[in-house]
């Protein structure tokens, strides 16, 4: 069967409309700084999808699969090097819940394959693929977006809460699943799921950079809120621990300036991925996860 349009390719369609624009399967990374002298390396597996591969931030990752746009300065491989630890990196954009358990491209292993009873530290952003959600508000509310010339709320009155409904409906049991089965496949790890942080302010967006109509800017922000509880809840029902990232990243979305926002907009960015976090989120993301499990950086 085919595959549905993924995230990114999406996201570029979208920002065709308007300008510019440009998207995401796993092997294992080279380790990392060695630790601290005496200490054995916290062994790390790095899961999810582009949010952790950082898709489109360079350089790219050469021991990545070229599906897979996986970034050597993902959040990941920050953390690593902050700690000293050994990572296996298996990010891989455009992944979904359904790739933890299946090879998301021929010749990729599953991602659950990487975990064992010997893992120590598990990350992962996940979910925000699955059900096509992100891809149909997206591109649904970008090309309504343009249509209005970003006046109204078009998106939302299209579209009402079927994105939301999606999102429950079949998101949220497939994230208690995945997270369930990486807890299970790696029993003695430390596991911590991150939330995804803000693509767009509260109210107020910033069209054409983001094409978003004025009106669906909450309606966009309703849905990635109903989406990271879902990812906490599942973090909550699997025993993992959830990283706060949506909270930190409040006042750092893709309608912010350059040295300020995480994310970049999908037009007049500066990653050629699009709607994505840049280095400095993925800098973010990595400080958040260091303290939200109190590791300790190597010496």
């Amino acid at each position: 069967m085919r595959r549905r349009p993924t995230v990114l390719t999406a996201l570029v369609a979208t920002a065709a409309l308007v300008a510019l624009g440009a998207s995401p399967a796993p092997a294992p990374a080279a380790p990392a700084a060695p630790a601290a002298a005496g200490d054995r390396p916290l062994r790390y597996v790095a899961l999810g999808d582009s949010f952790s591969a950082a898709s489109g931030v360079l350089p790219t990752d050469p021991l990545s699969p070229p599906q897979c746009l996986r970034s050597s300065r993902n959040y990941p491989h920050v953390l690593a090097e902050r700690t000293g630890a050994r990572l296996t990196d298996v990010t891989c954009g455009a992944a979904r819940t359904q790739d933890y358990f299946r090879s998301q491209y021929p010749g990729v292993a599953p991602q659950l394959d990487a975990l064992g009873r010997g893992t120590d530290l598990v990350t992962m952003t996940i979910g925000g693929n699955d059900g096509g959600v992100f891809i149909d508000a997206i591109v649904a509310c970008g090309i309504a977006g343009v249509a209005s010339a970003g006046r109204g709320n078009p998106c939302q009155e299209q579209n009402g809460g079927r994105f939301v409904r999606t999102v429950r409906r079949d998101t949220a049991p497939a994230l208690v699943r995945a997270v369930r089965a990486v807890v299970r496949r790696a029993p003695n790890a430390e596991v911590a799921v991150l939330g995804y942080p803000w693509l767009l302010p509260p109210r107020v967006g910033c069209f054409p950079q983001m094409p978003v109509a004025r009106g669906d800017v909450p309606y966009l922000r309703n849905l990635q809120l109903v989406l990271n509880r879902a990812v906490r809840d599942a973090a909550v029902a699997a025993g993992a621990t959830y990283v706060r990232v949506p909270r930190a990243s409040e006042g750092h979305d893709a309608c912010q300036p350059i040295g300020t926002r995480w994310i970049e907009p999908a037009v007049l960015g500066t990653n050629p991925v699009i709607v994505h976090p840049n280095a400095l989120g993925e800098e973010r993301m990595a400080a958040l996860t260091l303290k939200r499990l109190r590791l300790q950086p190597s010496a």
